[in-house]
């Protein structure tokens, strides 16, 4: 009789377990192309969907996302731009130069090492620093602005350097509206 609490319970978890969908944002996690913020704010009180046009669109945030680029990676405990980081944000301030109707949200993030405290100021400078180039590059600072989310959306969850590296990143998300 002492196995049938611990069956009942092991069955309940392996309920809960069949309940969680690994894939529930999409290709690429939290945050990926189809993740939260993926999209550039679609969903309820978003913008039309019609603008989302296709990869082949320059106007379209899946031109963006896509063919420029969407992140830029940052080394451990770190939140100075590489140059590579740099270089991806020119695009964008020019692709945000010709496409003044959208406006930027700006997702900094960490990898899970460390407490939730430090990373969510972790992300906080990274997001404040691609803000601060973007800026220098003649984008309005009221069409942006910045949400840390530390090591709370993962694109990977892992415990290796290369998957630690996919999550220290910054990303720059589109919404209609500039100045929204």
């Amino acid at each position: 009789m002492t196995h049938l609490p611990k069956a009942l319970l092991l069955l309940a978890v392996l309920g809960l377990a069949a309940c969680n969908n690994p894939d529930r944002y999409g290709a690429g996690g939290a945050g990926g192309a189809a993740g939260a913020g993926g999209l550039g704010g679609y969903g309820a009180g978003g913008i039309d969907s019609s603008a989302l046009g296709g990869a082949n669109d320059p106007r379209s945030i899946a031109y963006f996302q896509q063919t420029l680029g969407d992140r830029v990676f940052f080394a451990v405990d770190q939140s100075t731009l590489s140059d590579t980081a740099r270089a991806t944000l020119d695009t964008q301030s020019q692709w945000l130069a010709q496409n003044a109707d959208y406006a930027i949200i700006i997702e900094g993030h960490a990898d899970e090492q460390g407490t939730r405290e430090y990373n969510l100021a972790l992300g906080a400078r990274r997001a404040s620093a691609v803000q601060d180039y973007l800026i220098s590059k003649g984008v309005a600072p009221s069409r942006m602005r910045t949400v840390s989310y530390g090591k709370e959306r993962p694109v990977e969850v892992c415990s290796t350097e290369d998957c630690y590296g996919k999550n220290r990143r910054a990303v720059t998300v589109l919404s209609m509206g500039a100045g929204a």
